[in-house]
């Protein structure tokens, strides 16, 4: 480090303490020659030595082959001395000594390796192919007699003997084999393998007799199934049938799984007894549960679509739906879906004690809150029962009853349902019941009133003719709604329709009187439209001149001019639009609205087709601006939001230096855009 990169300090006792800092880098290029993660994993391969092996050695002589003999076994003796229970070593011995073709001492090898873990099936199996590669047969089957003794359920034992035996012909003795082999009752695969040996031996009954073993000593279905299927490939069609009969008597309950019956049902079907393998699918399904015959139920429903009747095939579909639908609906009582999917899948049956058992199971799944959402969906199942009892059943005093427990049932209190009112009293009405209907609505009425109800009960009595009730209706209706325009304008109508002009506008005179009314200019309308319709056009400009002192608002003179204008009074449609204008010229405020006004009066001349008109309106119209605001909240005037952009008008008789701007500003903008497009 230079003296320049030394910084010198003095402690208390007054000695030179210097401080080291890194060296400041003088040139911050890369250097020209890199250096790689790659280059230096090359450089450690080149650098990397050689393994060293020891040199080979040839034997010249016998007395070097002795020598080498010697040093040899001296090792493997250390090695299993010193490691006694790694049986490596002592089959690397015996190979050793088996390389050398010193038998005697390699079988003395395996009988020490034996010694120290008399169940090594390695061993054990190395030993055997020792003896088997050089032909010394006597001696391997010994040897697999020993290991067959001792570890009697080692399959791989047994394979190996039986194999040997085939392979030298000696086919009695390997027979005897796997007879032994049996009594010990193995796993499957050495039954089979028995089964193979004697198809390649071509004895059909020694095949049999294996199969039947088979059976007695495994008496599983799986087994039965096995054994089913042997007497088929053997095309004994009786043997096959009993064996089928035999596995239902003897295992019981164990045999009603679905595999069985496909498997038997398809047996028969190859036999051409459709009726019996009918019978087998059908028992199969009436003892199985539903949820573990799936597969079961799709074989009978290909067989019936393959060999049964139309009817058979229609029953399966049925019964299929219907045990989805009742699954979905033991998973959630109150999915009203499914419930009305199963109600239409048993009357597509016809069959009306089923219908009626599906319709009172899910109309005993009330919901369980008391909120008119939960109910929504259910309160149909009751509509649909009522409907079908009248229309399909026929039993009108059925249907009667059903729409009485759901009245009783709903707890009106909170909410109710308007039009079960209405298809109760529409039902009473079809059972000509009249006066039970008026106590129906009567009762709706008292209890939850409702707009829908006073409507449906009028139209009623109106089709009855009686027109003294159905005022009766109106006046009440009135009473329980008086802000609501509905029940108003629906009485004007009426008395209207009756040729009672006095009473109508009499009803709307008392609407347009209160001042509590919802959507008054719902009167107003109403009201004009009935006396444009009667022709009376004074009393129209009467009435848009009374609402006109109430409020200025532009749709009231757009709406004016438009009536003066559809009864061609064009000067009257023009006075209304000047005075409209007139009405917003110098209020700030109102631009917005004077420029829809004058805008609405351009398309009107425009529909006259006077030119003269329609270029002097078309001078009035403003240029329209974009300007910025401050935004204010109320009440925290100080504050800073920010602004907005919003819309001004400019009017012809306004400032000229502001309409100028405003026009230089829509050109500046023009401008702007077109300049945008070049770039973009």
């Amino acid at each position: 480090m230079s003296i320049a990169e030394q910084k010198f300090m003095v402690d208390a006792q007054g000695r030179n303490l210097v401080e080291m800092r890194p060296p400041g880098i003088q040139n911050n290029q890369p250097n020209d020659i890199q250096i790689t993660a790659e280059q230096l994993l090359k450089d450690a391969e080149i650098h990397q030595t050689k393994e060293i092996r020891p040199p080979q050695q040839r034997i010249m002589d016998e007395a070097e082959l002795q020598e080498y003999k010697f040093r040899k076994r001296i090792l493997f003796e250390n090695r299993v001395r010193r490691q006694r229970n790694y049986l490596g070593i002592w089959i690397r011995y015996a190979q050793f000594e088996e390389g050398l073709l010193e038998f005697r001492r390699a079988r003395s090898i395996y009988e020490r390796a034996l010694e120290v873990d008399p169940s090594n099936i390695g061993v054990w199996m190395k030993y055997i192919e020792m003896e088997m590669r050089h032909k010394f047969i006597n001696h391997a089957r010994n040897v697999f007699e020993r290991a067959i003794y001792q570890m009697p359920r080692i399959d791989q034992f047994w394979f190996k003997y039986s194999y040997m035996e085939e392979v030298l012909g000696n086919y009695q003795a390997a027979r005897e084999i796997f007879n032994r082999w049996m009594t010990w009752k193995p796993e499957e695969k050495a039954w089979m393998a028995f089964l193979k040996f004697e198809e390649r031996m071509g004895e059909r009954e020694n095949q049999r007799q294996i199969m039947y073993k088979y059976m007695e000593a495994f008496p599983k279905l799986k087994v039965y199934l096995k054994v089913a299927k042997f007497e088929i490939k053997q095309k004994a069609w009786e043997s096959a049938r009993n064996i089928y009969e035999r596995t239902l008597e003897e295992l019981g309950q164990e045999a009603l799984k679905e595999e069985y019956f496909i498997d038997f049902g398809r047996f028969e079907i190859r036999n051409k007894e459709y009726e019996r393998a009918r019978e087998i699918f059908r028992f199969g399904l009436k003892n199985i549960a539903k949820d573990k015959a799936y597969q079961l139920y799709q074989e009978y429903l290909a067989f019936e679509k393959q060999y049964g009747e139309k009817d058979e095939i229609d029953q399966i579909i049925l019964n299929k739906r219907r045990i989805f639908y009742k699954e979905l609906i033991s998973q959630n009582a109150y999915n009203y879906d499914a419930w009305f999917d199963l109600a239409n899948l048993e009357m597509s049956t016809k069959d009306v004690n089923r219908i009626r058992e599906s319709f009172e199971a899910a109309i005993k799944n009330v919901p369980p809150g008391n909120e008119k959402r939960f109910w929504r969906r259910y309160i149909y199942l009751w509509y649909n029962y009522a409907v079908f009892e009248e229309l399909e059943a026929n039993n009108i005093q059925k249907a009667i009853e059903i729409f009485e427990r759901a009245i009783q049932l709903v707890p009106h209190q909170q909410f109710t349902f308007s039009k079960l009112w209405i298809l109760y009293a529409q039902l009473l009405v079809r059972s000509k019941d009249i006066d039970k209907m008026r106590k129906v609505y009567g009762l709706a009425i008292g209890i939850c009133p409702n707009i829908k109800i006073f409507q449906e009960y009028i139209q009623i009595e109106l089709q009855l003719a009686n027109i003294d009730r159905a005022r009766i209706l109106y006046q009440r209706f009135i009473e329980i709604f008086p802000d609501n325009p509905i029940p108003w304008i629906k009485f004007a109508e009426f008395e209207n329709d009756l040729e009672e002009y006095e009473r109508s506008e009499m009803i709307f005179e008392l609407a347009l009187q209160n001042n509590q009314m919802n959507m008054p200019e719902t009167i107003w309308r109403a009201y004009i439209d009935n006396q444009i319709k009667l022709q009376n056009y004074e009393k129209v400009r009467e009435l848009y001149e009374k609402l006109l002192e109430r409020s200025k608002h532009v749709k009231i003179w757009i709406s004016y001019a438009q009536f003066e204008l559809s009864i061609k009074n064009i000067t009257g449609f023009r006075a209304v639009m000047q005075r409209g204008e007139k009405c917003y010229i110098g209020k700030p405020e109102l631009k917005e609205e004077r420029a829809i006004l004058l805008e609405q009066w351009k398309d009107m001349e425009i529909e006259i087709g006077d030119e003269q008109e329609i270029k002097k309106i078309s001078d009035k119209q403003p240029t329209k601006t974009i300007k910025k605001r401050k935004i204010k909240l109320l009440g925290d005037e100080s504050e800073d939001f920010g602004y907005e952009e919003y819309y001004d008008y400019i009017f012809p008789e306004e400032n000229p230096q502001q309409k100028n701007l405003g026009m230089l500003l829509n050109n500046a903008k023009l401008w702007k855009q077109q300049q945008e497009q070049k770039n973009g």
